[in-house]
C-alpha cells in the first residue's frame, strides 16, 4: 500500500442501533493500515428495507440522501454485504429519474465491502486475531449473491493468525433473517435459523463470522437462545488485533 488514502464509513442502521462496536473496529483496523477514516454525520438507514417493500419513491429519497453524503467520499466501506449491495446495484437505478443516476454511479464505484476493501483495495490479507480458536464462516445472501463475493472473507480468515478455519455445511444457504422476511413469515424464518445454527454448531467452532449485520443479528440472536457457547461475531471484530 502507498501513499494515504482515505475512506468513509457507512455505519449501517443495524450496525448503528446493534452493533456500534463493529463500526469502532473497522475504524482501528483501517487506522492502523494507514487509512483516514471519517464518519459522514447524519446517516440513516440506506433504504433497503423500503426497497425490498416495494416503497421505491421512498428509498429512492433516502438514496439520494446518502449519495449526498458521500459525494466527496474517496471510498466508502460498508460492514454489511447487504447495505453495500443496495448502494452499488440498486442506487443508480433508484436515481435515474430524478437525475441522480451519474452521482449515485461514482458512488457505486467508490463503495466496497469491508472485506473487500482489505483485500482488493488495500491489497492487505493477513492478521492476528483477537479471537484466538477455530471459527467458521456463513456467506451473506447479498455479498455472495449480490456482489459475487466469497472468496475475500475466506482469504482473510484462511491467514488469519490464531485461528483455525472449518468449512460451514451449507455456509451458503440463507440464514432466515431477509429483512423483513423474518418478521412477515417468522415460522419459516425459524425452521431455516434452526438448520444454519445445527450446521454451526457441528463443526466445533467457538466462533461464527458473517460479514452482515442482518445475518449476525439473526444467528446470534438464535444461538443465545439455544444457550451455545458459540459467538457470532463481525470479521471486523476477528481483526481487530495486531496486523502481521
Amino acid at each position: 500500500m502507498t501513499g494515504r488514502r482515505r475512506a468513509s464509513l457507512m455505519v449501517t442502521c443495524l450496525g448503528d442501533l446493534f452493533f456500534p462496536e463493529v463500526g469502532v473496529s473497522i475504524v482501528r483496523v483501517l487506522q492502523r493500515l494507514g487509512v483516514a477514516v471519517d464518519v459522514p454525520p447524519g446517516q440513516t438507514c440506506c433504504g433497503l428495507p423500503l426497497f425490498n417493500s416495494g416503497y421505491h419513491t421512498e428509498a429512492a429519497a433516502v438514496a439520494g440522501r446518502t449519495v449526498s453524503l458521500f459525494a466527496d467520499s474517496d471510498h466508502v466501506v460498508v460492514p454489511s454485504g447487504s447495505c453495500a449491495w443496495m448502494l452499488k446495484h440498486e442506487y443508480p437505478g433508484l436515481l435515474s429519474d430524478a437525475g441522480l443516476g451519474r452521482p449515485a454511479e461514482q458512488v457505486a464505484a467508490r463503495t466496497y465491502e469491508f472485506s473487500q476493501f482489505l483485500v482488493s483495495v488495500l491489497g492487505v490479507t493477513e492478521f492476528t486475531s483477537a479471537v484466538p480458536g477455530r471459527v467458521t464462516y456463513h456467506d451473506s445472501c447479498h455479498l455472495l449473491r449480490g456482489l459475487h463475493e466469497s472468496r475475500s472473507p475466506r482469504t482473510l480468515l484462511e491467514n488469519l493468525r490464531g485461528t483455525e478455519l472449518v468449512d460451514l455445511p451449507g455456509a451458503d444457504e440463507c440464514c432466515g433473517f431477509g429483512g423483513s422476511f423474518a418478521v412477515r413469515l417468522p415460522e419459516v424464518s425459524s425452521q431455516i435459523l434452526a438448520k444454519k445454527l445445527a450446521n454451526v454448531e457441528a463443526t466445533g467452532a467457538g466462533c461464527l463470522v458473517a460479514c452482515d449485520a442482518g445475518c449476525l443479528l439473526q444467528m446470534g440472536g438464535g444461538l443465545r437462545r439455544r444457550n451455545s457457547r458459540v459467538r457470532a461475531l463481525h470479521l471486523a471484530e476477528l481483526l481487530d488485533g495486531v496486523p502481521r
